[in-house]
């Protein structure tokens, strides 16, 4: 597919108007991508396919399983990477950047690596190996590679994992060591879930990239994973305020697996204040120069991950199970901004948000004005609509 604006044919302002897309608005306001995790089985849905394939709502993609350890190396040195090879070349085909995920990580490692009772040495010869083959297959293929996950307990110590009891912490300097050698263009992050906010987790994962560098290893990006919940997602300049105390330590930061949950069936303000909370964390990294870009953990809600995981929640997503762009969509692109103009609502850009004239109202919490937006301005009584920032006005 033709990918977001050739210079060569546009001016940067036609570039800007073009921008439509979740990731072209992205890219209009200076990051490199918006994007979405797949997965190999949902890859046989055509339509599926054909929507992620857009590179103007998806400009990247990460395969959420198939480079996993027990994926790529079920047996000892037996690699498989058919299930990754699949992902990469759809992205590499749709012209879209490709996240890897990931090396050394807990879960999903196969038996013969969490119960081979291995000595350190052992261990870590099998660890710099899993990394140096799989690393060494997709060179030159990705942008990013996960090179630890979820290294960290909820208090920020660290967790129990064969990595962790047989080697120490050395085992995290040691893997970003090894994989700065195998892709040298590859950025190398640290990635894991509940450190969006300031706090225990995200001060041990801070302490995490001073470990990598007083080695004298190389760690590129932490990546926030953001499974978030609605209505608890804050406030974007605590969200941004937390990227900043990352990024203060020389590192990049994304968000990397982003949804935002909640108990379903959801209700209208429940999906209405999802929207404000997408809107919320796209704020806080067009906030940060050093955020780089989002990806939600898939699109659709038909592919989900959390009500297998959460019973009774779900509908985390900005498409529905029906591929319904959700409110939360036009939050992401409005909050992105389109790059023209200061995002306050105008006859040019949307209805003044005082009109009472008759008309569709919003409910409680739903966008009623912004850059770019075109919908309904009349909030039900007796709500006002308020300017939050220069891409989002909401029913307050």
């Amino acid at each position: 597919m033709v990918g977001f604006c050739s210079f060569a044919l546009l001016s940067l302002a036609a570039c800007l108007a073009a921008a439509n897309g979740l990731s072209a608005r992205a890219k209009a306001a200076g990051k490199l991508y918006f994007g979405s995790a797949t997965d190999n089985p949902e890859l046989s849905d055509s339509a599926y396919v054909n929507i992620l394939s857009n590179s103007e709502d998806f400009g990247q993609i990460t395969p959420g399983n198939s480079m996993k350890w027990d994926s790529v190396e079920p047996s000892r040195d037996n690699f498989n990477f058919a299930g990754g090879d699949v992902v990469a070349n759809l992205a590499a085909q749709n012209g879209q950047l490709l996240r890897c995920h990931t090396l050394v990580w807990h879960s999903q490692l196969p038996s013969w690596v969490s119960d081979g009772n291995f000595d350190n040495a052992t261990l870590i010869s099998i660890m710099e190996n899993h990394i140096t083959q799989t690393m060494t297959h997709f060179k030159g293929k990705c942008l990013h590679w996960d090179v630890v996950n979820e290294a960290l307990n909820e208090d920020g110590t660290y967790r129990d994992s064969v990595f962790y009891r047989t080697i120490g912490e050395a085992y995290i300097p040691i893997a970003f060591k090894v994989a700065a050698a195998a892709d040298p263009d590859a950025k190398l992050y640290y990635n894991d879930y509940n450190i969006e906010h300031a706090g225990a987790k995200a001060t041990g994962a801070q302490r995490i990239v001073k470990l990598i560098q007083s080695y004298g290893g190389r760690i590129d990006g932490v990546g926030l994973q953001g499974h978030l919940i609605v209505g608890s997602v804050g406030s974007s300049a605590a969200l941004a305020g937390n990227l900043n105390d990352f990024t203060s330590l020389g590192v990049e930061v994304a968000y990397t697996e982003l949804d935002i949950r909640t108990t379903t069936p959801a209700s209208s303000s429940a999906l209405q204040q999802q929207a404000t909370d997408y809107a919320s964390v796209v704020s806080a990294c067009k906030t940060v120069p050093e955020c780089v870009g989002i990806t939600i953990w898939d699109w659709t809600d038909k592919y989900s991950w959390i009500p297998s995981v959460f019973p009774g929640e779900g509908a985390a997503l900005p498409w529905d199970e029906n591929y319904q762009k959700k409110p939360a969509y036009n939050a992401i692109l409005n909050a992105w901004g389109n790059g023209s103009g200061d995002g306050t609502p105008t006859s040019s850009t949307t209805t003044d948000p005082t009109d009472t004239s008759p008309a569709e109202t919003v409910p409680h919490w739903g966008q009623c004005g912004g850059n770019g937006y075109t919908g309904p301005t009349t909030c039900e009584a007796p709500y006002e609509c308020t300017y939050l920032n220069d891409w989002y006005w909401q029913c307050l």
